[in-house]
């Protein structure tokens, strides 16, 4: 009985043996065949176009004054959030002594004016209800009073605004032109402020903008921008934000081509249409990919397994039934430079030669 047991487990080492020497000879045998196979693979290819640039707001607004002075009180901060007509900062006037005294001086000599327009203008009402003057000459008369009176209401005006700071309607404060949120300020208090005027472009003291309505400003290469149209979405991933990304969609390519660091590109313009979550901020630099084609569910291989004679493509398989590897002919479809749609000539359980990159002489 022992005997048979020594026996037994004689054989099954033997049989162990032969085992492991058949698995070693056929996979020395694979080694052999110098090439790895692979099956086509079932996925989704697309094909895009890259710009590269920045996310801005679709409008930025530079506030300034429309009077000299100083900046007594400032009311708001960057990234503080304004409303139409919210007041921004306070100036108090700082007029030299000479624009007083001018300004008094000014003053007087329309009152003067004033006075003696209003003086021929009673004379002639008079002399208009006797019939002593012509309806014609009285409304000159009349007219010429009316301009001495917005003279010195206007004079009046400068004075007022010089001295304390408003006039009527005009104000020493200057409020936000529209809703937004404050990007850059320019000024504090104690600042002196130049206004903007027909002559000079004046002290900036903020800028503004609606951060809801922002764009991707950037460039685009000139081998890229005979496929993208106006109208077609986009893929942004944010430098700031790796592995989040919003939608955008096509809105402007410049018509003419500028060189940037030795390349020819086209500025272009895409549309914020879904943030999907993501806070976004001015200057973020960013990346579109532009969707130029897209398939799904298509048969695909590695591009780099193509073989490409005159016209045609082929793929090498290996024949299972022969042992041998045979060229197919087969119809290609989209390509994003790293897999490619295989439209006729293979089948998905097929197997694709893939040969061992040749070594550099």
């Amino acid at each position: 009985m022992k005997k048979l047991k020594i026996v037994g487990l004689i054989v099954l080492v033997i049989l162990l043996g032969v085992v492991g020497v058949h698995m070693y000879k056929k996979n020395n045998s694979r080694d052999d065949k110098g090439y790895k196979t692979l099956k086509p693979e079932v996925g989704t290819i697309v094909e895009e176009a890259l710009a590269i640039g920045t996310i801005t707001p679709e409008n930025e607004i530079q506030v300034k004054s429309k009077i000299p002075g100083i900046v007594v009180d400032r009311y708001v901060e960057v990234g503080d959030h304004v409303n139409i007509g919210d007041v921004m900062v306070k100036i108090l006037p700082d007029p030299t002594p000479r624009e007083v005294t001018e300004a008094r001086r000014d003053l007087q000599m329309k009152e003067v004016d004033l006075k003696n327009a209003k003086i021929q203008y009673d004379r002639n009402l008079k002399l208009l209800k006797k019939n002593l003057v012509s309806e014609e000459a009285f409304e000159n008369i009349k007219l010429k009073y009316d301009q001495a009176k917005l003279r010195r209401d206007l004079a009046r005006d400068r004075l007022s605004l010089i001295e304390k700071g408003h006039a009527g309607k005009v104000e020493s404060v200057v409020k936000s032109p529209i809703t937004g949120t404050v990007l850059e300020k320019f000024v504090n208090e104690g600042d002196p402020v130049v206004p903007l005027t027909s002559y000079q472009q004046g002290t900036p003291l903020f800028t503004l903008a609606d951060m809801t309505k922002l764009i991707f400003r950037g460039t685009i290469d000139e081998i890229d921008v005979g496929k993208v149209n106006v109208g077609v979405n986009a893929e942004l991933e944010i430098g700031a934000l790796p592995g989040k990304s919003i939608l955008g969609q096509v809105i402007r390519i410049s018509p003419k081509a500028r060189k940037e660091n030795n390349a020819t590109v086209f500025d272009i313009e895409i549309k914020i249409v879904d943030t999907r979550g993501v806070h976004l901020r001015a200057g973020y630099s960013a990346n579109a990919k532009i969707i130029l084609n897209k398939v799904e569910d298509v048969l695909t291989i590695p591009e780099r397994l193509l073989i490409f004679s005159n016209d045609s493509v082929f793929v090498e398989i290996e024949d299972t039934t022969r042992g041998a590897v045979i060229k197919r002919l087969v119809e290609i479809g989209l390509s994003d430079g790293i897999k490619a749609e295989i439209r006729s000539g293979l089948k998905k359980d097929e197997l694709i030669v893939e040969r061992p990159p040749k070594k550099i002489q």
